[in-house]
């Protein structure tokens, strides 16, 4: 499985905006954007004024790197989202926001969507009762998700809840938050339910880039 071992907190630095990639840190003092702490490089803010297409493509990232998305996987979303009938930047967005690893972030069961993601690709992520290790996976309208009975699983999933009280949003409902903490997804996620910690994302932008 393919994945991103950049530093993380360099990702941050360089799109100067907090992505919530490194977990319990993100919201600790050590966070270097809480402390504006400058861009990696040996300029730092020192950097020359971005063009077009660098505007276009720091939004891109930003996109990737705060879904922990690689560019095939982009490019496959894209060409998904372009097939729909609907707008291909909210279509995008919805697409993301229906990753496995997402929805069990996002319902609270781990504090970052690293975590989630090897939540799920260590087979501790029930789907519909089956196990599912891809967190890329789409999840569909009906789909419950649950966390497997066992004891190291279950609490995995128990200590981060009670630590961070998950705030589920509108199209994903956590009906059991307790023993066996378990939920599902109520309907096609829309731009309005899209994370506000990139709700400011501009897809447009995104889509203008992706075309190329």
């Amino acid at each position: 499985m393919a994945r991103n071992v950049d530093p993380v907190c360099k990702m941050c630095r360089r799109d100067q905006v907090k992505l919530f990639l490194k977990g319990e840190r993100c919201f600790g003092p050590k966070c270097p954007i809480d402390r504006e702490k400058p861009p990696p490089g040996m300029h730092g803010l020192r950097r020359s004024k971005t063009s077009e297409y660098g505007i276009r493509l720091r939004e891109k990232q930003k996109l990737k790197r705060f879904y922990g998305v690689l560019e095939n996987q982009f490019r496959r979303y894209y060409a998904l989202a372009t097939r729909a009938p609907e707008n291909t930047g909210e279509q995008l967005l919805s697409i993301l926001e229906r990753r496995l690893d997402n929805v069990v972030h996002r319902m609270g069961m781990s504090v970052c969507r690293t975590s989630a993601r090897q939540l799920v690709a260590h087979g501790h992520v029930l789907v519909n009762g089956k196990k599912c290790d891809i967190p890329s996976a789409l999840v569909k309208p009906g789909d419950v998700i649950k966390v497997k009975a066992k004891e190291r699983s279950l609490k995995l999933v128990r200590e981060t809840i009670q630590r961070y009280p998950p705030r589920t949003p509108d199209f994903l409902e956590l009906t059991n938050a307790g023993d066996q903490p378990e939920g599902r997804m109520t309907r096609m996620p829309n731009r309005q339910d899209v994370d506000e910690r990139i709700a400011d994302i501009r897809e447009q932008l995104i889509i203008e880039i992706a075309t190329r």
